[in-house]
């Protein structure tokens, strides 16, 4: 396919966005990024632009970050002080037809994509891609967990609530440092896996009677399965960890209303910047070379 034809625009994000931009301009594409922290001294072959507006003009691609649209609709990047509203008003500064590149949209961009005669395309749940970016999120869980506490993880009753592609890793990583890892799923299968890699596995609807064993819980689901139900029931010391893209999984709020140390770790994935935005390449240039090859 020929790259040096495409014009494709990287909006929002952070440094795995930059990763992203750097590697995307090496086909020979012609980049443009806005909306993550540029480098002091540029990025070969990347043209910053003033706005995102500008970013997108008359692109064939837009890249959006992929922990997606927060809830009031704005894509994730932490690095600018105005919103980026992905809206029809945005979308319609894409070339026709273009196509936008995300972990996940919401239904106000769907309805705008629609509107505008763009195509979506989500890898949130590309399961290649997202145990690419798994090992990165689990160090940066593990991290967070360590910084928390005032025990060690080995020895220590430790809850993971799901089993997708990061839960499943992260138990499995827990088990190798000690931990004595409680895995809640609804998914025999996933329990069955659980009870393989070492840990032991239990019912979503067991949390609440095992909460207060747990020294620490951590939820990798993007639903509230972890309620105030469950949080009154863990001990005042006890640390629960959500790692999940909004809504979350665990009530934060109720959480700390209990006494319990709370930490909403969104985004981990950009903890390795440069391995995980080079993973996340990967899954990108694969969509867009599938979408030019039935031109």
């Amino acid at each position: 396919m020929n790259w040096q034809a495409l014009t494709l625009a990287v909006v929002g994000g952070d440094e795995r966005e930059r990763e992203i931009a750097r590697l995307a301009a090496e086909t020979g594409a012609e980049v443009r990024a806005f909306g993550f922290p540029f480098p002091d001294g540029g990025i070969d072959g990347v043209s910053a632009a003033g706005t995102a507006a500008e970013a997108m003009r008359a692109a064939r691609y837009a890249l959006f970050p992929i922990p997606g649209i927060a809830a009031d609709g704005t894509l994730y990047a932490p690095a600018v002080t105005t919103p980026i509203t992905p809206d029809e008003a945005l979308l319609s500064e894409l070339a026709p037809r273009a196509h936008v590149i995300l972990g996940t949209a919401d239904d106000r961009l769907r309805a705008a994509a629609t509107a505008t005669g763009v195509e979506l395309h989500e890898y949130e749940h590309d399961t290649e891609l997202m145990l690419l970016r798994g090992p990165a999120i689990v160090e940066g869980a593990l991290a967070a967990a360590i910084e928390a506490t005032d025990v060690t993880l080995h020895a220590s009753d430790v809850g993971v609530v799901g089993q997708g592609n990061v839960g499943a890793l992260l138990a499995r990583t827990l088990v190798a440092l000690g931990a004595r890892v409680h895995v809640f799923a609804r998914n025999p299968v996933q329990r069955a896996t659980a009870y393989a890699a070492g840990a032991t596995p239990h019912k979503l609807d067991e949390l609440p009677e095992r909460a207060g064993e747990l020294a620490l819980l951590f939820s990798t689901v993007p639903a509230p399965v972890v309620p105030r139900s469950v949080l009154e029931r863990m001990g005042r010391n006890a640390v629960v960890i959500d790692l999940a893209a909004p809504p979350g999984g665990i009530d934060l709020d109720a959480a700390r209303e209990f006494g319990l140390t709370a930490v909403w770790a969104r985004g981990l994935g950009k903890r390795a910047p440069v391995t995980v935005g080079a993973s996340q390449w990967t899954g990108i240039r694969k969509i867009i070379e599938a979408i030019e090859e039935e031109r």
